[in-house]
């Protein structure tokens, strides 16, 4: 990976998850990952701390995929 904000997604998700689950663009972060909404937060902090950015969380709302929350970072670490 090149992409500095897929990477921090994919690092912060495999913490959260402890590695065992194939993570791919496509995985659906609350079916797919058996996480508890506490968790989300916590990746979500992680996130924000590697990229240094602010994530709102009506921003992330509609974010279903893996794919979908690195669009997402991505358009607000543009727009910081």
């Amino acid at each position: 990976m090149n992409d500095p904000i897929r990477e921090a997604v994919y690092e912060a998700l495999r913490a959260a998850t402890g590695g065992s689950v194939a993570l791919s663009d496509d995985t659906r972060i609350m079916g797919e990952l058996g996480l508890t909404s506490v968790a989300v937060l916590d990746f979500v902090l992680e996130i924000e701390d590697r990229l240094d950015i602010a994530i709102p969380l009506d921003r992330v709302a509609g974010v279903e995929t893996i794919g979908d929350l690195v669009a997402k970072v991505s358009e607000i670490k543009r727009e910081g």
